[in-house]
């Protein structure tokens, strides 16, 4: 059975590979650069590779802001991935200050460059973590109920979600001891800091579970 999805195209997102994986899993897959195909469409994924500032500017640009949250209001199912994860937020601070959609309460700043014991770490996160389900946090019901125990997944990035409230937690990454968000959530609306299009089998699961 076929499903229809909406992707945002903007100019920053990785279309191809999350295309294809929409498609590997039976969406039906449609590229929206206008607020008329938005505000059609059934479900929607917002992609994106690059900075908080130029990825709200570029939305503000094409005019997708008011569509994106008037489908969302309407109940429209919307995953974030990456960059489209961190725009879901209130505000970013890359590169200064900029507001982003308003989606779930919260900002995008940079994640920590040490470890918990002073240690340096590398910034960008780049490679696979392992995705941990907060205390009292329920998956069944959010396309991360594909995932098994212990399954990792594949992030390349130096920002990351800080929510005002930490139940829009939907899993951590645990990277030098510190916990980052891997994956947020409020009502139809989902963010995947990683990139699901990149994280083989069990990234192709998530994806298959946005589709349901």
């Amino acid at each position: 059975m076929s499903t229809n999805v909406t992707v945002i195209d903007y100019g920053l997102g990785n279309l191809f590979n999350v295309r294809r994986a929409l498609e590997a899993n039976g969406g039906n897959v449609e590229l929206a650069d206008t607020p008329e195909k938005i505000l059609k469409a059934e479900r929607l994924v917002l992609p994106g590779v690059g900075s908080f500032k130029d990825g709200m500017a570029l939305l503000e640009s094409k005019n997708l802001v008011a569509p994106i949250l008037e489908a969302t209001s309407k109940g429209r199912p919307m995953m974030g991935i990456c960059l489209g994860m961190q725009l879901l937020l209130s505000i970013g601070y890359e590169f200064g200050e900029t507001k982003g959609l308003g989606l779930i309460e919260g900002n995008c700043s940079l994640i920590p460059n040490e470890t918990k014991t002073g240690e340096r770490l590398k910034r960008p996160h780049i490679g696979w973590s392992v995705l941990e389900q907060p205390s009292g946090v329920d998956w069944s019901s959010t396309p991360l109920r594909a995932v098994k125990n212990d399954e990792s997944v594949y992030f390349v990035h130096s920002y990351g979600a800080v929510c005002k409230d930490e139940r829009h937690v939907l899993a951590y990454a645990n990277y030098g001891g510190n916990k980052i968000a891997a994956a947020i959530y409020k009502d139809n609306v989902c963010g995947l800091q990683f990139h699901p299009e990149r994280s083989g089998e069990v990234g192709l699961r998530i994806m298959k579970e946005f589709l349901r």
